[in-house]
């Protein structure tokens, strides 16, 4: 044992570390729906120039709050099988360097938001980052098992973002897509606490599963999987989409409920990480429903 610990905190990190830190997949689906916001938020097309330093300024925030995640989550990381790899949980990084790295992105990021686009997003992103990086990861995540629903509207703020960095102000129509990601978080992640029951019990984290059961939970994925019906369904009713979201959104939310039946199984072990990963197809399409409906109706 003395040897591993020995070997792992000679290593040193490279940039590739960094980089997992920031879980890049997480915030390339973010500042997708970034860009979607921005898209739609105007008839024709937004100051590209100006999108571009949004996008690379609202990257830099969700980077750093991903990064402050990992470094306040190192030790209860080290515990679960799916994170245990991971810089910080593993020791190559240490807790300073992380923070030293995520305050790097967050000044860089606030400094580009407030300067070259507008406060107003500034201020939103700083809102989001506090909201998650602290308010969710230092206190809601170990407190209750509702920590998923309250702090969601951090993870959902992005369209909002792209949305007030070309026009400077919030619309409806934007709040509706933070809606319908706020909709969508309890069953996505509550898929992933099913499928990772054991582990988030190992670690002491009270996730839905761990502290109410699996029957519990599978009927609060069901409950919220509705309220994303609904949610949904907005754009068209408001007249934010049309045919072309709506047909591909009903085709979406099919796959969703057949795959919630399936969770209601059992025997079924699977079933929790089959709805897991296709809800984050479910968001990407879902966004993407949107932007080609605005184009070719706008």
């Amino acid at each position: 044992m003395q040897t591993t610990l020995t070997s792992i905190n000679t290593l040193r990190a490279n940039w590739k570390d960094y980089l997992a830190l920031c879980k890049p997949k997480v915030v390339l689906l973010m500042l997708i729906t970034a860009l979607v916001g921005a898209f739609i938020a105007t008839p024709g097309w937004p100051n590209i120039g100006q999108l571009l330093i949004a996008v690379i300024g609202i990257g830099a925030c969700a980077a750093s709050g991903a990064t402050i995640n990992n470094m306040i989550d190192h030790q209860l990381d080290a515990k679960m099988a799916r994170t245990r790899h991971r810089a910080t949980a593993s020791g190559i990084v240490s807790p300073v360097q992380a923070l030293a790295f995520a305050l790097a992105l967050a000044v860089s990021g606030m400094l580009l938001l407030w300067f070259l686009v507008n406060p107003l997003t500034a201020w939103l992103t700083l809102f989001a980052l506090i909201g998650y990086a602290v308010i969710y990861t230092l206190f809601l995540k170990r407190a209750t098992p509702q920590n998923i629903t309250i702090g969601g509207l951090a993870g959902a703020m992005p369209p909002l973002l792209g949305w007030t960095a070309v026009t400077g102000q919030v619309d409806p129509n934007a709040l509706l897509l933070v809606l319908i990601i706020f909709a969508w978080t309890p069953p996505h992640f509550w898929a992933l606490a099913l499928h990772k029951k054991d582990e988030y019990a190992k670690a002491d984290v009270p996730m839905l599963p761990v502290t109410h059961g699996d029957a519990f939970t599978r009927i609060q994925i069901a409950l919220y999987s509705l309220l994303l019906l609904g949610c949904t369904l907005l754009p068209f009713v408001t007249g934010m989409s049309g045919l072309i979201y709506l047909t591909g959104i009903l085709i979406l939310n099919s796959r969703q409920f057949y795959l919630l039946w399936q969770l209601f199984d059992k025997k079924n072990t699977q079933a929790p990480y089959r709805l897991f990963k296709f809800s984050i197809l479910y968001l990407l399409w879902l966004f993407l429903l949107i932007l080609v409906d605005h184009a070719v109706f706008s």
